[in-house]
């Protein structure tokens, strides 16, 4: 039985919560803390209806250290599951080494005065970690997270050597918008807008941004053009799949988002740098997130599905073998269980199911690790029965 923290009441919070509730074998009290105590009370009246259970509300600024350690040292916990914004991933990681408890998120830390998605700032607490006899988890959401698995299990339980890994993403789902973010707005919208990249034969190579694109096979989809990103599970997965030669990730938009995105880049809206207005000094990016729906809001009447996958190739017994990896996830269940859509629920139940691998002490090691460093096999054999079950199929 243990105590968890969960800060950041978004929408992949809220299915954290909820799923945690379901489990109080193993979350024998959760306490969810947020800036603002509006929506935690909204999460925990919905976890209470659903499954009787009570969440304990917090309130606290994540973005400083002292309020941070203050809230773990009040509320205890055997680990803290960040579902914030990655701008305070290093905030929460420090309070954790301060605090002497173990920290898990979905998404790597992002620096706010520049697009720029990598791990170096968290792997470089490795030694702390572990001097610590502390756990940091990194990326357990769906991707990164599941899709590292997936690259894991294949690693270790069906090929001799991967070569080729192309991470697909696919959102087949309508949410009746015009114009709306599945995710965090500024998140979302500097990952598209930023430089696309991807490994090849030992290097990275850049592209302008949405310039390169393919038609992919989806299952329970359907043929989708998808356009080739930068992904941060890249940078984790080229260090930890021996043999690999390349690795893409590529995400699915359709026509009418394109060309809002287009537009909103083109008049400024998109930008990180701030302006003066009025005598003000705002970021655009931030004024465009507070006009735009808010994430956790959409599920309601969202129809479709999500397929995300890993399109893997290499050797077998020195045959040419290419498998798909994958889970299909529909909007409208995602609601009906834990109202959320379901780009929320595919990153909110691996977080929960994370935390609760480290509880069981079954991914329980001294350090910062990506979940592809951890065995993936207990995680995916319980995937399924919480919410996302996976196929392999042969190409």
């Amino acid at each position: 039985m243990h105590k968890v923290l969960i800060i950041g009441a978004g929408g992949v919070g809220s299915v954290v919560v909820h799923k945690c509730a379901a489990q109080p074998d193993v979350f024998s009290e959760i306490t969810l803390a947020s800036r603002t105590c509006e929506k935690c009370i909204e999460i925990a009246e919905s976890v209470r209806k659903r499954t009787g259970q009570k969440i304990r509300i917090e309130k606290v600024d994540a973005d400083s250290v002292d309020e941070l350690i203050g809230l773990i040292s009040k509320t205890n916990p055997s680990i803290v599951i960040n579902t914030a914004l990655p701008y305070q991933d290093l905030t929460i990681m420090e309070a954790c080494l301060r605090t002497g408890v173990s920290y898990l998120d979905t998404a790597n830390y992002e620096p706010p005065e520049e697009a720029k998605f990598e791990y170096s700032w968290q792997w470089a607490y490795q030694e702390q970690f572990t001097e610590k006899g502390l756990t940091a988890i990194l990326g357990c959401g769906f991707d990164p997270g599941v899709t590292n698995l997936f690259c894991a299990y294949a690693r270790d339980k069906i090929f001799d050597t991967i070569e080729y890994i192309d991470i697909v993403d696919c959102n087949a789902g309508d949410h009746g918008h015009p114009f709306a973010t599945n995710f965090n707005p500024e998140i979302n919208i500097r990952e598209i807008t930023q430089k696309g990249k991807y490994w090849e034969n030992g290097e990275w190579k850049y592209i302008e941004p949405l310039s390169e694109s393919m038609i992919i096979d989806f299952p329970e989809v359907g043929e989708k053009k998808a356009y080739l990103l930068y992904h941060e599970e890249e940078e984790s997965l080229v260090k930890n799949i021996p043999g690999l030669k390349r690795i893409r990730f590529w995400m699915t938009f359709s026509d009418e988002y394109l060309t809002h995105l287009r537009v909103l880049r083109n008049v400024g809206m998109t930008g990180i740098e701030p302006v003066e207005f009025e005598g003000h000094k705002i970021i655009p990016l931030k004024f465009l997130k507070e006009l735009l729906p808010d994430p956790s809001s959409l599920s309601e009447g969202y129809t479709g599905k999500t397929s995300i996958g890993c399109i893997i190739e290499g050797l077998k017994d020195g045959k040419r073998i290419k498998k798909m990896i994958y889970n299909v996830c529909e909007h409208e269940k995602a609601h009906n269980e834990v109202g959320a859509q379901a780009v929320s629920y595919t990153t909110g139940v691996p977080a929960a199911l994370g935390a609760e691998m480290f509880l069981r002490g079954i991914w329980n090691k001294p350090g910062v690790w990506n979940v592809e460093q951890f065995d993936p096999v207990p995680f995916l054999e319980k995937l399924g029965e919480r919410g996302l079950p996976w196929k392999i199929t042969d190409l």
